[in-house]
């Protein structure tokens, strides 16, 4: 390791355990708020409150990888205080400094880019991405089998989305035998889907294809399954909806329609956290050092 680096990590699920152990055992000095719930004996690791901190001689802060709330809450699953990213915080860090989050916010674009720290977005970057949709399909696959009273070969699924999530959940459920149809927008995905034996759907043409629908699996980060399309669902589908809040569902409608539909956000640190987390740590020792 070329320098010393000092990574504040601020809340977080099960995975940031792994995070924290691997970057610590390579040399990474860690500096915790929000885990007040633990403890550790490594020596590169130092368990504080945020008042604690130090904010002067942090080189990088690591957030949740959904972000924050629109008022900078932080989820933190170890600690029962409320934590918070101000913007006072940041500006008592170095010029340097970064932070490190999966996905953004009006708030956090805005306090960043007032102090002028750089804000980079793990989760837009392939070589996470990529590797963490495969946690992200294995644990829509186990919600579906949970959830459901029948297999999940022939039953008929949708996938919602073609990116690089979607495309994984696509390739798992059609593996283990459903009938799987993908949304997409573009005519290159299209093809391509039509290329892995799926069955392709124009994402305008959603709502003529749900009623045969038993299984419907959404990505995209904003409002596909509205009254129109959930109306010609049937009451015994299922829904799982794993785009970033406030996901891509009308939940009020879907209940009041009788609909299964669940949120499930976070499926890496839920169901595979340590694989989850070794993939997150292996790119921010890169960018770190």
């Amino acid at each position: 390791m070329e320098k010393n680096v000092n990574l504040l990590i601020m809340g977080g699920d099960p995975r940031y355990l792994e995070i924290i152990n691997q970057l610590a055992s390579k040399g990474i000095r860690i500096f915790l708020a929000g885990f007040d719930q633990l403890t550790f004996s490594h020596p590169n690791i130092s368990n504080q409150k945020p008042d604690q901190v130090d904010f002067e001689q942090i080189d990088a802060i690591l957030i949740p990888l959904h972000g924050t709330s629109a008022d900078g809450e932080i989820d933190a699953d170890y600690s029962d205080e409320n934590i918070h990213l101000s913007i006072e915080m940041l500006k008592r860090t170095p010029d340097h400094c970064a932070v490190y989050t999966g996905i953004s916010n009006d708030y956090l674009d805005r306090i960043t880019r007032e102090v002028d720290r750089n804000l980079i977005r793990l989760t837009a970057r392939d070589d996470v991405a990529v590797l963490n949709s495969i946690p992200t399909a294995e644990a829509a696959l186990k919600i579906a089998i949970e959830e459901t009273d029948y297999t999940i070969h022939n039953a008929n699924v949708m996938v919602l989305g073609f990116g690089r999530v979607g495309e994984t959940l696509a390739r798992l459920f059609s593996a283990v035998g459903a009938n799987v149809s993908v949304a997409a927008r573009k005519d290159g995905d299209l093809a391509r889907i039509m290329e892995m034996r799926l069955r392709p759907v124009h994402m305008a043409n959603v709502a003529d294809h749900m009623s045969e629908i038993n299984i419907c699996i959404n990505t995209v980060p904003h409002m596909i399954l509205d009254a129109a399309v959930l109306s010609k669902m049937s009451a015994s589908s299922l829904i799982i909806d794993i785009a970033s809040k406030p996901g891509g569902t009308d939940f009020k409608f879907a209940e009041e329609k009788g609909l299964k539909a669940i949120h499930a956000l976070g499926l890496p640190g839920k169901t595979a956290p340590k694989t989850g987390g070794e993939i997150i740590s292996k790119v921010l020792y890169k960018l770190l050092v």
